[in-house]
């Protein structure tokens, strides 16, 4: 029974079931598409949001340091994905390349943590994006009642003309002397907005793949352009006022308040475990594989080329944000905003909230659109349904996977209070990383003379460095995240025992 669990799938059959394959999905998305869509994903919720909880409550100015470990981690894992996604140009991204390289049930494993990160990912930034939303529309005096804005009993009150949650705005109003109780208040009843959101790009994704990255690439431009304009006012700033800059970085890494993940070098780690979720992006670029128009060369252009670009923005973001604004001052929903009202220029924020609008937007895009490719990829090996498989005969998008992952998230963003899933999220995209990178290690061992058009260079160090800062910045994780990722594991394994083992393909073949 065990040699059938980590039974292996040839990789030969992996690439011959997606030759030719009248009415699969549809190969439209050269190397630019790709680039864009890992940028879409990367660039979101962790730079316009997590940044500034990080440097408040973990690391400090010293959050830049946050940035480069996770930098440096997801370059090694993304050099990795590199090769698997150019070797195994398929759909399904570390849960096929798992099942290729460690045997089925850890590419179930794997597959189900996708299932964690995409979804909850989604339904997370989500929430974040309509945050976004409804100020942009306040800034042009359009309001959208505020308890169709939140979460059920999340606390709202309206301060400097927008309805803002209590908790993040109640330090400033008492630092201006207000007593809360003299603003309007509200209390949420669900997100409609958010839910909303997901609805329209699940409605985009089915119509087709092409399209969907279309619009991603023109909401790229748009948060690129927001970023740099940032960037721009933010340095402008710091070069003609150096002595604020030198005030807020010092000191630049804070002493430890005592206990872990606090200031100090474990809140370096700590701020890099939770900013971590300003990465995951990616590897949403090889859920895409079966559908690029020339695999084996554009999707190392598109993981590393995004990842880069991605890297170098955050670091540099990072520093002008903690330079313009104190460091305690940035655990707000919105401190790239705050960072641009820090400048004296006021129109900056509406740019901000333009850019935070199309970028977080186009995250819940990719995600969605990664989910429903893992789906669809595991009813193909028999795992899920074959309802999860069915590709629309006009379209040629997996649409009822679309449709099944896309309400559920949506209920999900209106209705769950689902701030803290971000570190959910980050313990099962981190899992798969190490998969990924163990597995591009025991690949070269197994099958060393497999034609790979691109190669992890430094085998094994690359890879083992890449598992073992993932796992790293797992453990900086609380405990908490840790109880409820084995909960959603053992779930899923029962799902597979329950259903998977006795439908998956490679197992029937076995037994013929």
């Amino acid at each position: 029974m065990a040699s059938r669990l980590l039974s292996t799938k040839p990789i030969d059959e992996i690439l011959e079931s997606a030759k030719g394959e009248k009415g699969g999905l549809r190969r439209a998305l050269g190397p630019i598409h790709l680039v864009t869509l890992g940028i879409g994903a990367i660039i979101g919720a962790g730079i316009f949001v997590l940044t500034g909880q990080a440097a408040a409550l973990y690391a400090g100015p010293a959050v830049v340091l946050s940035f480069i470990l996770c930098g440096i981690g997801s370059a090694f894992a993304g050099l990795c994905y590199a090769e698997f996604a150019s070797l195994i140009p398929i759909a399904g991204s570390a849960y096929t390349y798992a099942y290729a390289t460690l045997g089925e049930l850890i590419a179930w494993i794997i597959g189900w943590a996708l299932v964690l990160e995409y979804s909850f990912g989604a339904a997370t930034v989500a929430s974040g994006w309509s945050g976004y939303f409804v100020s942009l529309l306040a800034d042009f005096n359009v309001h959208v009642p505020p308890q169709w804005t939140a979460v059920p009993g999340t606390k709202l009150i309206m301060f400097q003309g927008h309805w803002q949650i209590l908790s993040n705005v109640l330090p400033a109003i008492k630092k201006l002397g207000i007593n809360p109780a003299t603003l309007p208040h509200a209390t949420g009843i669900f997100n409609l907005v958010a839910l909303l959101a997901i609805l329209v790009i699940t409605i985009i994704l089915i119509v087709g793949v092409k399209e969907s990255a279309n619009m991603n690439a023109a909401a790229v431009i748009t948060k690129i352009s927001a970023v740099l304009i940032f960037i721009v006012l933010a340095a402008f700033f710091v070069i003609h006022h150096p002595q604020i800059a030198a005030a807020n970085w010092h000191p630049f890494l804070p002493k430890n308040a005592g206990h872990f993940g606090e200031f100090g070098w474990s809140g370096v780690l700590r701020g890099a475990s939770v900013i971590f979720f300003a990465y995951i992006g990616f590897d949403a670029v090889s859920t895409t594989a079966q559908e690029a128009r020339n695999p084996q060369k554009d999707m190392p252009i598109g993981i590393i080329g995004s990842l880069v670009i991605c890297t170098f923005l955050y670091i540099i973001v990072s520093g002008l944000l903690s330079a313009v604004v104190p460091y305690a001052s940035l655990n707000v929903a919105d401190p790239v905003a705050v960072g641009v009202n820090a400048t004296g220029v006021r129109w900056g924020s509406i740019l901000v909230n333009v850019g935070a609008v199309a970028g977080i937007g186009s995250v819940m895009l990719v995600m969605l659109l990664g989910q429903s490719r893992v789906f669809w990829t595991m009813s193909q090996d028999g795992l899920l349904p074959q309802w999860a498989g069915k590709v629309h005969p006009r379209f040629r998008t997996p649409w009822i996977s679309s449709i099944v992952v896309g309400i559920p998230v949506a209920i999900a963003a209106a209705f769950l209070p689902i701030a803290a899933l971000a570190e959910l999220v980050n313990i099962g995209t981190l899992s798969a990383f190490v998969i990924v990178c163990l597995g591009v290690w025991v690949l070269r061992r197994k099958q060393p003379n497999l034609e790979r058009s691109f190669r992890t260079p430094w085998v094994p160090v690359v890879p083992i460095l890449g598992a073992a800062i993932s796992l790293g910045l797992m453990a900086g994780l609380p405990a908490l995240t840790w109880c409820a990722f084995l909960s959603w594991g053992a779930f899923g394994l029962i799902l597979y025992f329950s259903y998977g083992r006795r439908h998956s393909l490679l197992n029937s073949q076995a037994h013929k």
